[in-house]
């Protein structure tokens, strides 16, 4: 099984930026950590982190033909961006969102994700588990296909 996780814009900066809403680990954690646990379930795991919108929808696009699954966390991006959209929308391939942060005890503006609608499934608020528990969900879908 081959799933990529794809993380937006500032996210490469977690374990400085915000550690009161996102935490103190980094994303080099967080990947650790899900491989790890990929490793358990015989699950190959790719990671691919961009602040540049076109980067994102290009990786999303190359998704098509190399994964049995997709992660997203879109970060600011979620909330803006119909390009994203529209590329998860062409995907065909099980996908959960994700988010570190409780979207919904945010900013008002970040209680709207335009990309939810094109996700199989919505992870928010748990802090980095939130990306095993994407793993194990995808795991079940992708199965179940």
């Amino acid at each position: 099984m081959n799933i990529e996780i794809i993380n937006g814009p500032n996210l490469n900066l977690l374990g400085k930026r915000e550690p009161k809403i996102y935490g103190k680990e980094t994303l080099k954690d967080i990947q650790k950590n899900c491989i790890l646990h990929g490793k358990k379930k015989s699950i190959k795991l790719t990671f691919f982190q961009s602040n540049i919108e076109g980067e994102i929808v290009t990786e999303i696009q190359k998704a098509r033909k190399k994964f049995d699954g997709l992660i997203i966390n879109a970060a600011a991006f979620t909330h803006t961006s119909v390009a994203i959209l529209d590329a998860l929308n062409l995907l065909k391939i099980p996908k959960i969102e994700v988010h570190i942060s409780n979207i919904y005890q945010r900013e008002k503006f970040r209680h709207k994700s335009l990309i939810s609608s094109a996700v199989n499934g919505l992870i928010c608020g748990l802090g980095s588990f939130g990306y095993i528990l994407a793993i194990d969900a995808l795991e079940k879908l992708i199965n179940k296909k």
